[in-house]
C-alpha cells in the first residue's frame, strides 16, 4: 500500500533542548512536502504543536485525534479549529486505536511516558503479526539510545522474539526520515547512512 499518511508520536511539553521543536517543525515540512497527511494526538502543545504548524504552514493537511479530557490541558480549543481535521474520542484507547488505523507509517520524536508507551505498543502488534508498516525511532541528538540500549538488553536476555516483524528504523537527521519511509513502503532499500534499522532485535 502507498504511503498515504504519517502518525507522529511526541512530547506535548518542548523539552530542554530547542533542537526537539525544531526538528518537530521540519519533519511537518517534509510531510507536507511530500504531499501526506499527518495523523498525531491532536496537541497544539510542546512539540506536538511544532509537527502541525509545520505541516499547516505549508500547506499539507491535518489529522489530529484527542480524548475529551486532553482537550484543554494539551491544546486550546480555539488553536484547534486550524486542524482540517479533528477526532475527539472518548478515551486513550480509542485514541490510540484511530490513530493505528489512519497511518501508513509510525515516527516517534522526542517525548516522556506516553510517547514511549504508544511505540512500544505498536512494536508489539507489529511483533504479534498485526501491521507491516514502517516504524521511526526520530534520534535527535541521541535522545533514544537509552530506549535501544534496554531493547538490546532485552534482546540478550532472551525476551525478544520473531526480529524480521520488529525492524524500526533509527535516523538521526529528519530530513532523512520520510524519504526512508517511502523507500521502505516500496521495497527499496534506503541509501546507506539514511538509516541504522535495529536489527539486533
Amino acid at each position: 500500500m502507498p504511503i498515504q499518511s504519517i502518525c507522529v508520536y511526541c512530547g506535548s511539553q518542548p523539552g530542554r533542548d530547542p533542537a526537539y521543536i525544531a526538528a518537530g517543525r521540519a519533519l511537518g515540512k517534509s510531510i507536507a512536502a511530500h504531499g501526506l497527511r499527518l495523523v498525531y494526538g491532536g496537541g497544539t502543545k510542546g512539540i506536538m504543536g511544532a509537527v502541525a504548524a509545520g505541516v499547516l504552514e505549508n500547506g499539507g493537511r491535518v489529522t489530529g485525534i484527542i480524548p475529551e479530557f486532553l482537550v484543554d490541558m494539551e491544546a486550546t480549543r480555539q488553536s484547534l479549529t486550524k486542524l482540517d481535521e479533528l477526532i475527539v474520542t472518548e478515551d486513550m484507547h480509542a485514541r490510540k486505536h484511530a490513530m493505528f488505523e489512519r497511518s501508513d507509517a509510525f515516527v516517534t520524536l522526542p517525548g516522556g511516558i506516553g510517547t514511549l508507551e504508544e511505540i512500544v505498543e505498536i512494536m508489539t502488534w507489529g511483533q504479534l503479526g498485526r501491521h507491516e508498516k514502517p516504524m521511526v525511532f526520530a534520534n535527535i541528538g541521541g535522545f533514544w539510545n537509552p530506549m535501544l540500549d534496554l531493547v538490546d538488553h532485552m534482546r540478550e536476555q532472551g525476551f525478544i522474539h520473531r526480529a524480521h516483524l520488529v525492524q524500526p528504523m533509527v535516523i538521526d537527521e529528519v530530513a532523512d526520515i520520510v524519504p526512508a519511509i517511502l523507500d521502505r513502503s516500496e521495497g527499496r532499500t534506503p541509501p546507506q547512512g539514511q538509516e541504522d534499522v535495529i536489527s539486533r532485535l
